[in-house]
């Protein structure tokens, strides 16, 4: 089975086999439909994936016919809706590998991951002086938390940098791994780049040094096969919204050594063992970091999505995104005026770039009177867009949906856009 960032078997612009991609369009009701009176082309994935009518019926299976809350729940919907939920953790630790669904923590998104990391194992282990190393390529999700612990422990914010292709300065890391590091927090794939990190290497480097390793697996886990004990990284997070499933659910994994020592995240309902006036004690992770009712009906939908890719197979997915990457870098460098940032290889199907001279608002804006739905900014990676010396960009984020003759449209709105704007 590949891994993210390795070459996909099959190469070009065509396949052939088992992938059918009108027939997976079929699955997503909303690519059907028209906007400005022109077929929906989603170049948005990136931002939220489009969902599948696997993922849409099963959330609506539960809210019709099976919706109670779970947990300690005496009567039959109770039980049977449990049963559903606590099974989805175990669908999420085959998907990403994990030893055991105990290692398997429920969380929002990607970013209450990251920031329960923050404040327990962050809280616990790190004090004045010591140092988090981060890079350049992180989204806000993976910067702001930390800041806030510098702010209140007066840990060291250190940043690894990128080169101009976006690849990791791997020496430039090492290097930062002496002296006061205490905690990597990485991105295992850029956001806006699409660069795929050794994150192997990353964490087998971090290791030697006795230093634990976040990775942020928001885009990885979508571009790619994810095994977090090949990989032996401590923590993996990544959100549901960009695998096809729903929003307002998210994943952290981490070592089950490292989580039997993490404090709870916050107090209240399900993850308490008994409470008194006096005192409480907690339930073993993972519960003890799920405080409250949790997200029922999006966990279903997480479930019902992981399903559906896995069904699909990883192998063809990348295979399919792969050659859709090739043929819209070859097709976007032909285009006078485009400057593209993000060419590393083995890169995921992002693409991020500006028409010179066009403001980036102007070339989305022409995009969408196309019907082509772009992203347009700073991607919620204000740091990498001055290291890129931008303003923003534009980002045609690919998925298992999208098509040639879609990138052939995105390819004629920007042939537009500059007769209009240049």
């Amino acid at each position: 089975m590949n891994a993210i960032g390795q070459p996909a078997s099959r190469a070009g612009h065509n396949l052939e086999g088992g992938f059918d991609v009108e027939r997976i369009r079929q699955d997503f009701p909303i690519l059907s439909r028209q906007i400005h009176g022109k077929p929906l082309v989603y170049f948005d994935s990136g931002a939220s994936a489009q969902k599948p009518r696997a993922v849409i019926d099963a959330m609506t299976q539960v809210l019709e016919n099976e919706y109670t809350n779970v947990h300690r729940g005496a009567h039959y919907l109770s039980q049977t809706l449990t049963d559903r939920y606590e099974g989805v953790r175990e669908t999420i630790a085959r998907f990403i590998n994990a030893p055991s669904e105990n290692q398997i923590v429920i969380t929002r998104n990607t970013t209450e991951a990251i920031n329960l990391v923050a404040a327990t194992y962050g809280r616990k282990f790190l004090g004045r002086g010591d140092g988090v190393v981060v890079s350049e390529m992180e989204h806000h999700a993976n910067i702001v938390p930390w800041q806030l612990l510098r702010d209140e422990k007066g840990i060291e914010l250190k940043v690894a940098p990128i080169d101009d292709a976006g690849v990791l300065d791997l020496d430039a890391y090492a290097a930062l791994l002496e002296g006061n590091t205490k905690l990597v927090a990485i991105t295992h794939c850029s956001n806006v780049l699409g660069t795929v990190v050794p994150a192997a290497e990353i964490v087998r480097m971090a290791h030697d040094r006795g230093i634990p390793v976040l990775l942020d697996g928001s885009q990885a886990v979508v571009h790619g096969t994810v095994d977090v004990q090949a990989l032996d990284t401590d923590f993996y997070v990544f959100t549901g919204h960009k695998l096809y499933g729903p929003n307002a659910i998210g994943v952290l994994y981490g070592k089950a050594e490292l989580l039997a020592q993490m404090p709870p995240y916050q107090g209240g309902g399900d993850m308490i063992a008994k409470v008194t006036f006096e005192k409480s004690t907690y339930q073993e992770p993972p519960h003890r970091f799920e405080a409250g009712t949790p997200p029922i009906v999006e966990a279903i939908g997480l479930g019902a999505a992981m399903d559906y890719v896995s069904a699909i197979g990883m192998d063809a997915i990348m295979a399919h995104e792969k050659a859709l990457l090739a043929y819209a870098t070859e097709r976007l460098t032909a285009l006078p005026g485009i400057q593209l940032f993000g060419t590393a290889p083995g890169k995921a199907a992002i693409l991020s770039f500006i028409q010179q001279g066009i403001h980036p608002f102007d070339t989305a804006a022409t995009l969408d009177r196309a019907g082509v739905a772009a992203r347009v900014g700073q991607h919620c990676a204000e740091p990498l867009m001055a290291r890129l010396g931008v303003d923003g960009t534009v980002r045609a984020s690919l998925a298992m949906y999208n098509t040639t003759a879609e990138i052939d449209t995105m390819i004629e709105a920007l042939e537009r856009a500059r007769t209009l704007f240049g």
